[in-house]
């Protein structure tokens, strides 16, 4: 390893655990603003990455080319599967997701925790599993949790103990 290598891998070390977005803008990953990427990891082709705006992803992995191709490195030794992954605006993307290559997740789009996205998402969709499908609509999910959310967000973290021991720990 050559220290231009070394000093890389030193700086995206610190950068992964302080600021993910800034991490892998640092690889090569084009990010749009208020993005939130918490222990996400990138395979060897973070500069086909394409994050918009208002983004929130945690222990994903983004995964541009497709390794299996590895049966076939005798016959073919030159060959490479790989493709672009881009993210919309406006996308949650649950812990522990894997996104793989020539996905495309629309505009408004919620990916359920352990998602295995395998083909392109449309807009305004939430999805689940693995392979992730299409389960609702943006709209429907939003008129199923809008009765079950609390007016938590903006208190301190010892405020939110206290109202949530009221709230669930009180008999």
């Amino acid at each position: 390893m050559n220290i231009k290598t070394f000093i890389r891998k030193i700086i995206h070390k610190y950068l992964y655990h302080v600021d993910g977005a800034r991490a892998a803008r640092f690889l090569g990953v084009k990010i749009g603003n208020q993005c939130r990427l918490i222990h996400c990891t990138f395979s060897s082709e973070p500069y086909l990455v394409e994050i918009g705006n208002h983004v929130s992803a945690t222990r994903t992995h983004f995964e541009t080319h497709d390794g299996g191709i590895w049966v076939f490195r005798e016959q073919h030794p030159d060959w490479d599967k790989i493709a672009p992954i881009k993210i919309g605006n406006n996308v949650y993307i649950g812990e522990g997701c894997i996104i793989l290559p020539g996905v495309h997740i629309g505009n408004n789009v919620v990916v359920g925790a352990r998602s295995v996205v395998t083909k392109s998402i449309p807009d305004n969709s939430v999805v689940v599993g693995s392979p992730a499908r299409v389960l609702k609509s943006i709209d429907e999910y939003f008129d199923k949790v809008q009765h079950s959310v609390y007016p938590t967000k903006q208190l301190s973290s010892s405020q939110k103990k206290e109202y949530y021991s009221q709230l669930f720990l009180q008999k």
